[in-house]
């Protein structure tokens, strides 16, 4: 049986290796944030992970607002593989941004990937930010595998570089033509270790080329989120949540 996620005890983010016996002296910042902000004190409980190891529970040692170490006990959860499904968007302004970054790492996306549009509103994105938001999320809401954020693309070089893999990611292209289907009609018989790539548009939409070419992939289908006009941020919550649903009843 897998193990239960502790929601009660805090948990820190740390690159360091992590095994039963370890010890691990904290930098300034994790210092401050477990003994200023969250108000631990030597002897507390804290959840350990980061990335590569699994969990463990680890005790506070030494602790101040400049110096702390901790002692890592035994591991609470094994690491799981890296989520198969990877977002892909249009980059959005600042707050609704970090907003749809923290939601997709609640939602389980695996990998992040921005994706410039005819109609994207920003012409750069603060990867860095994107990362911070990732081990945030992560860190509140008890995900061990950290989402990959990976580096921007145009639609186009998007489009070539998956048609390029093998074997072949399946695209969710969320559009409202009369061509599309729900999720889980797209996503009935999808291999259990397949990729799957659910692509999400600008505020303003993809332009009637970039809607043609997406369609042209022998390797893409088009899904409906419903008769609602959805923001950008909401549409990849959503679109996470169904594609999430529809695999996992097929597990």
């Amino acid at each position: 049986m897998e193990a239960r996620y502790d929601h009660r005890t805090p948990r820190l983010f740390l690159e360091d290796p992590l095994c039963d016996g370890a010890q691990i002296a904290l930098d300034r910042d994790k210092a401050h944030y477990l003994v200023s902000v969250m108000r631990l004190k030597a002897g507390d409980g804290v959840l350990v992970f980061n990335g590569r190891d699994g969990e463990f529970r680890a005790v506070l040692e030494a602790a101040d607002r400049k110096a702390a170490r901790l002692a890592i006990g035994p591991q609470t959860r094994p690491q799981p593989q890296r989520a198969r499904v990877t977002l892909a968007f249009a980059p959005l302004k600042h707050a609704r941004l970090d907003y749809m970054v923290q939601k997709a790492v609640e939602m389980g996306a695996g990998r992040l990937m921005p994706v410039f549009t005819h109609h994207t509103q920003p012409n750069r994105i603060n990867t860095e930010r994107m990362q911070a938001n990732v081990l945030e999320a992560a860190e509140q809401c008890g995900i061990l595998t950290i989402a990959e954020v990976l580096e921007p693309k145009k639609l186009d070089a998007f489009l070539a570089g998956a048609a390029a893999r093998d074997p072949l990611p399946l695209i969710v292209f969320c559009d409202e033509g009369e061509e599309a289907q729900s999720p889980f009609a797209a996503l009935d018989g999808v291999a259990p270790d397949r990729e799957v790539v659910v692509l999400i548009g600008p505020e303003g939409g993809f332009s009637i080329d970039e809607r043609r070419a997406i369609r042209a992939l022998g390797h893409a289908r088009a899904v409906t989120l419903g008769p609602r006009i959805l923001r950008a941020d909401t549409a990849a919550v959503a679109a996470l949540a169904l594609v999430g649903a529809a695999l996992d009843e097929r597990k």
